[in-house]
């Protein structure tokens, strides 16, 4: 074993001499390498390989390609990147296969290679790993749509990410991500095909009819997809036509896709009546601002008309709340329709739940209205958390009442036992996200820290009451991190396996001002290890953007 280390050292001696020779490290540095590499490399050769130790070595070489980076740019010294930089990466390349080979199951593991691949440009690599990781997890989707992708984004090959796709439809026959990405793929290889052939040729009639007579001829392969009822959904035909609707070439399409079916979901009609405020408009009165204010004045009527059309054929409470929802949005935008704006006194009569009425009510400026029903709502539903939560918010917009007293009220309804300690989590997470909100708003910071320690070991949790705590923490004009570390720890104990923005978010504290940025690698390979599905992909796209300055 000796001597297999010894060699894997004296390997390094090349790149070392160059970092000494070009002034990038110094001969205690190198030796200080040395030393530590030789450490690890005995972890790597242990009968008993413990994955921990194949990380460690992974972030440490990692770390020492951070170091040659930064001190580059430093003494602005650009060249012998193959002698010195290209060594570490294969190396690093190679350890990570060790590993992927030894633990196969370990997704993040995988993902982890691929992320480094993207971010140091072994473009040579990516497609390598990325084939042997769906041989060994066919059955995850999410990684078939990465490698398509990845294909397509950065290695910009159509043809490998269409055979991907295709590959993925067998695996994942009914699939709706793997469906939207595949049908956003055949549409943007249809659009790159025709482009080619408009910069190719001149735009002459008959190569403009012959391109036509292409698109068609791809659409109508496209059509038969969409003849058959679809079992999956009119939110799912909707996020069709939204992928559809970037491309300029697929109007008939769109029309093909939406059939009558769906029109017995309130969804459809949302969508059709809001995608009438999108469609263009022509004419010399958008250039004035009275002709646009008309012209929107115009769509808005128009959408009113679907929204009616659809409450006859459907007339159900979603339905009125999509009208109404609408309705409130278009107010708040200070619409010029009179049509609308009744609208919303007549909805807040409805036979709505409060919320509605409550948010429609504040929209339009009504504070006694808001009050009224606030008040009637609570006196009727007095055990409802949720409305009397509702009801602190909506004073506490309007700043009007007394809050104390009210929340006194609220918890004499819902006491601490059937509220904060509710054994029905929905109740006891909203008692303590407004009983959060109410010390701060009533006694400062002081007493919502107190809150917040006082609350914290009392399961269940949501992640806004830690975010609330965090945002009230970034308020302060001199933030703790120990304090932000304090609220961080405790949101990804409950959400650690799912929410990568609490990762993210945590990692940016730590590469601000007042954090460590040492600590950021152990913080990415923490999430590596907790995170599961579909978060870890967004996970590493994002953690890749925030290392390259781009998020």
């Amino acid at each position: 074993m000796a001597e297999v280390i010894q060699l894997r050292v004296e390997e390094r001696i090349p790149e070392l001499e160059q970092l000494e020779r070009v002034g990038l490290f110094t001969s205690k540095e190198v030796k200080s390498l040395i030393k530590r590499a030789t450490a690890l490399e005995y972890k790597l050769q242990r009968l008993i390989l413990n994955k921990e130790d194949f990380i460690a070595y992974i972030q440490y070489e990692i770390n020492v390609l951070e170091l040659v980076k930064k001190r580059r740019e430093h003494i602005k010294y650009n060249f012998k990147r193959e002698e010195i930089e290209f060594p570490i990466v294969q190396r690093i390349n190679g350890v990570f296969k060790r590993a992927t080979n030894k633990w196969k199951s370990d997704v993040q593991l995988w993902l982890s290679h691929i992320a480094f691949c993207k971010k140091w440009a072994t473009k040579t690599h990516l497609s390598k790993v990325f084939s042997a990781m769906i041989a060994i997890h066919p059955d995850k989707s999410g990684l078939w749509i990465m490698a398509a992708k990845s294909e397509l984004e950065d290695m910009n090959s159509s043809e490998s990410a269409r055979h991907l796709f295709l590959r993925a439809l067998r695996f994942h026959p009914e699939d709706k991500k793997v469906f939207q990405e595949v049908h956003r793929n055949s549409l943007g290889v249809i659009y790159n095909l025709t482009t080619d052939i408009v910069w190719w040729q001149s735009s002459t009639v008959n190569n403009m009819i012959e391109i036509n007579v292409f698109v068609n001829a791809c659409n109508k392969v496209l059509f038969i997809k969409y003849t058959f009822p679809s079992p999956l959904g009119a939110e799912f035909i909707i996020s069709l036509l939204n992928i559809a609707a970037i491309f300029d070439f697929t109007k008939e399409l769109q029309d093909t896709i939406l059939t009558d079916k769906y029109t017995e979901d309130c969804v459809t009609w949302d969508f059709l009546a809001r995608r009438e405020l999108e469609k263009p408009s022509a004419g010399e009165e958008l250039s004035t601002a009275k002709g646009r204010a008309s012209d929107i004045a115009r769509r808005e009527e128009r959408c009113s008309l679907v929204y009616e059309e659809g409450l006859q054929s459907l007339n159900t409470e979603p339905m009125f709340t999509c009208y109404a929802a609408f309705c409130l949005e278009r107010h708040r935008r200070k619409t010029n329709v009179q049509e609308l704006k009744d609208k919303v006194g007549r909805f807040s009569y409805k036979n709505f739940p409060p919320s509605v009425q409550l948010q429609i009510l504040l929209a339009a400026g009504d504070a006694e209205g808001v009050a009224r029903v606030a008040m009637a709502a609570t006196l009727r539903y007095s055990q409802s958390v949720s409305t009397w939560t509702l009801r602190l918010q909506m004073l506490m917009q309007l700043d009007s009442g007394d809050l104390k007293t009210l929340f006194k009220e609220a918890l004499e309804c819902i006491s601490p036992k059937r509220g904060v300690l509710s054994a029905v989590p929905a109740v006891a997470m909203e008692m303590k996200e407004c009983y959060l909100d109410w010390s701060s708003a009533t006694g400062g910071y002081k007493k919502a820290r107190k809150t917040f320690v006082s609350l914290h070991e009392s399961r269940p949790f949501s992640k806004t009451f830690f975010t609330k705590m965090i945002q009230i923490e970034l308020e302060q004009a001199s933030p703790k991190m120990s304090n932000l570390r304090d609220c961080y720890e405790r949101a990804l104990r409950e959400f650690g396996t799912s929410d990568e923005d609490l990762w993210l978010g945590y990692i940016k504290e730590e590469l601000g001002t007042r954090g460590q940025p040492e600590n950021c690698g152990m913080l990415y390979w923490r999430a590596m290890k907790l995170l599961e599905g579909e978060s870890v992909e967004r996970f590493v796209s994002n953690y890749t953007l925030l290392q390259t300055g781009h998020l």
